[in-house]
Formats: C-alpha cells, structure tokens, sequence
C-alpha cells in the first residue's frame, strides 16, 4: 500500500456514532470503535498518502439492524427509518449507501480523509436519540 500512495481504506460505521441515545452497548461500542480507528489511521497513514474515510448510514434493513432493533421485517424498518428521517419523500435504501463508497475510492476524493459521511436522510441532525424512535414507533 505504501509505495503506491493511491490506496484508501473505507470503513462501515452507523450514524449511531454521531447520535446519543440507548442502543445496544456492543453495538454502539464497536462503532465508535470503528470511528477512533479511522481517525488514529487517517493521522497515521496520511504521512504515506494513504486515505482512511468510514461510512455512516441509518436504518439501513440489513440483517444487523433487524436483529438489533428486533424487527423480521424489511418494509417495516424502511418505514420507521423514513418516519424518523428528517429528509421525506425519499427512503433510504442499501444501494443509497454503496454508491458513496466509489466516491470516496476514487480519485475525485483525494484531498478527502478522516471523513465521515453520513448517510441517513438528516436523521442524525434533528433526531438526539436513535433509540428512543425506534422503541416509540415499535412500541
């Protein structure tokens, strides 16, 4: 990786490392942990020119985010996710967040590292708790 100095490194976390709120403490923690990694790598590699970004999406149905808020169903976790998303008229799907990763790989980013984008229609600007909407709209 080094002598090429065009590599980047591109992490997944979740907005929950940007949000407070109850969320399942390994959960949380291993996203912040994510989160301190990129930013010790990015301070680190960026000596070499290497690039470390992560991602952040929310509410995406993957089957984590269906086992951690304990929901089977896939529509229903899109529908809590776009009643809790600032953003409307869109809903948030998992090809909404793999086409952010290109960016970051690609050369039109090269002056981007340390980066977390966000991907969760607003959710984490105007929501202080993820947990709470997701108990409330369950419940």
């Amino acid at each position: 990786m080094i002598p090429d100095k065009k590599v980047n490194i591109i992490f997944t976390a979740s907005s929950v490392s940007v949000v407070a709120g109850y969320v399942p403490n390994t959960y949380l923690a291993s996203k912040h942990a994510i989160v301190g990694l990129t930013k010790n790598l990015c301070a680190e590699l960026g000596k070499l020119g290497i690039r470390v970004n992560y991602i952040s999406p929310c509410m995406v149905p993957t089957p984590s985010v269906m086992e951690t808020i304990g929901i089977t169903n896939k529509n229903a976790v899109l529908e809590i996710g776009a009643a809790a998303a600032n953003l409307k008229e869109v809903v948030l799907q998992e090809e909404d967040v793999a086409v952010v990763a290109p960016y970051l790989g690609s050369d039109d980013s090269k002056y981007v590292s340390g980066l977390n984008l966000v991907v969760d229609e607003s959710f984490s600007i105007v929501n202080p708790c993820l947990g709470n909407v997701t108990t409330k709209t369950v419940a």
